[in-house]
């Protein structure tokens, strides 16, 4: 079936390791494709002939990737594996993750990729604090896991903390 010019399969179930190893092989750019991008439900990957192949996420898993910034951002909603590129490349940043009832889903250092974005799984339909830190900078900002949540946050500007 042809749409638009593209050909568009069934979407394909893959074991949760391999679409975490796919989307990963995506991000860091060591398989190309003319574009790949993660919806809340699917990853959409189309060749250089225009054909598209969709990838099922994980039932029970949200992934979405996040750039902190402190100049330059762009604005966005569903991330392209194979286009966004965010300011920080190859980072550190401390995250910290606490859902609604206070508890920790994460606090560790993590590095940027050189797409300039940490990328993160977290369970599904819930809604996260998450602050980031860098070099004595702070953004916070809530999101949330549902269906038509966003893949791409890039509004968590980094700024000095402000002494009281």
């Amino acid at each position: 079936m042809f749409s638009g010019g593209t050909e568009r399969n069934e979407p394909k179930a893959l074991d949760t390791q391999n679409i975490k190893e796919l989307v990963q092989e995506y991000t860091s750019r060591t398989k190309t494709a003319e574009s790949a991008s993660i919806t809340s439900k699917e990853l959409i990957v189309t060749e250089g002939d225009a054909k598209s192949l969709t990838y099922v996420l994980p039932e029970n898993e949200f992934f979405v990737s996040i750039a902190p910034y402190v100049d330059k951002t762009h604005p966005c909603a569903t991330h392209s594996l194979t286009g966004c590129q965010g300011e920080m490349v190859e980072e550190e940043f401390n995250v910290n993750i606490v859902d609604t009832e206070g508890n920790e889903v994460m606090d560790k250092t993590m590095k940027s990729q050189s797409n300039g974005f940490i990328d993160l799984w977290l369970p599904r339909d819930k809604t996260y604090h998450i602050t980031v830190e860098h070099d004595g900078k702070t953004a916070e900002s809530d999101i949330s896991t549902f269906e038509s949540d966003d893949t791409c946050i890039s509004t968590m500007q980094l700024m000095e903390k402000k002494s009281i």
